[in-house]
């Protein structure tokens, strides 16, 4: 049995015995974290103001800009604050009691949710002080994800090959080593996995994973998963590892 956000941070109690950081892997985010070493509050959570905000926990603050609640996908704006899964717990003893609460407790839409530790934590007094991030790059549908990579490489994430075989590259470009590239137009806001073959094609907008083949293709917003194989495909694809996609010629 999955036990949500609550359970896999309980899985860490062993190996907590001070304040902890806690970010959640497909965050990517632009914040001063040298905040947590002036704090005096029990907690930070990090939001960012969304208008979207409906598809995701929004954080409810009172007058001194302290978390009271968070609220999941409200149908009307009490909150455009998005609670993007970035958190520092200065009480770690009370962050842990909180989860024990949560666990013994029923789940929450059949999870046990991490944010529901931080509302126990409230309850007994905690104060958990609200700060919004600089910059958050949403990874975590395909959409947005080919708009963050895009971000990434503007910030400075981009790195082109040394030599190509032919090829034209359009900045801004993430080329991994050992990539061959052979009669290929690659770019703009690309990123190539380790391993990638790319044959007489143009790939622009996408992501490849690593060990990917792309031959004879022209594909744009896509993403290709590791080891994956397209051959004669034209458009935008999202395929998963280990998947192959062959279009005869006139097919």
């Amino acid at each position: 049995m999955q036990d949500g956000t609550a359970g896999a941070i309980a899985l860490a109690r062993d190996y907590v015995d001070q304040p902890v950081l806690i970010i959640f892997v497909d965050t990517i985010f632009d914040a001063d974290l040298s905040v947590v070493n002036r704090t005096d509050a029990d907690g930070i959570i990090w939001t960012k103001e969304v208008e979207d905000y409906q598809r995701f926990g929004v954080v409810v603050t009172d007058a001194n800009g302290n978390m009271t609640r968070i609220v999941e996908k409200p149908k009307t704006p009490i909150s455009k604050r998005a609670n993007i899964g970035l958190y520092y717990i200065r009480n770690w003893k009370l962050l842990f009691e909180g989860i024990d609460h949560v666990l013994a407790s029923p789940t929450n839409q059949g999870e046990y949710y991490l944010t529901d530790a931080f509302q126990y934590m409230i309850e007994k007094g905690a104060r958990i002080q609200v700060i919004d991030v600089e910059g958050w790059y949403d990874a975590g549908k395909i959409e947005t994800m080919l708009e963050t990579n895009q971000t990434m490489l503007i910030k400075g994430r981009a790195r082109k090959p040394s030599a190509s075989d032919g090829c034209r590259i359009v900045d801004p470009v993430y080329i991994e080593d050992e990539v061959t590239l052979t009669g290929s137009t690659i770019g703009p806001n690309v990123s190539i996995g380790k391993g990638s073959i790319i044959e007489n094609s143009t790939v622009t907008h996408s992501i490849v994973g690593t060990g990917a083949r792309i031959l004879r293709s022209r594909i744009t917003n896509s993403l290709v998963g590791d080891e994956a194989i397209l051959d004669g495909v034209n458009g935008e694809v999202t395929i998963g590892d280990h998947s192959e996609v062959r279009v005869s010629p006139g097919g």
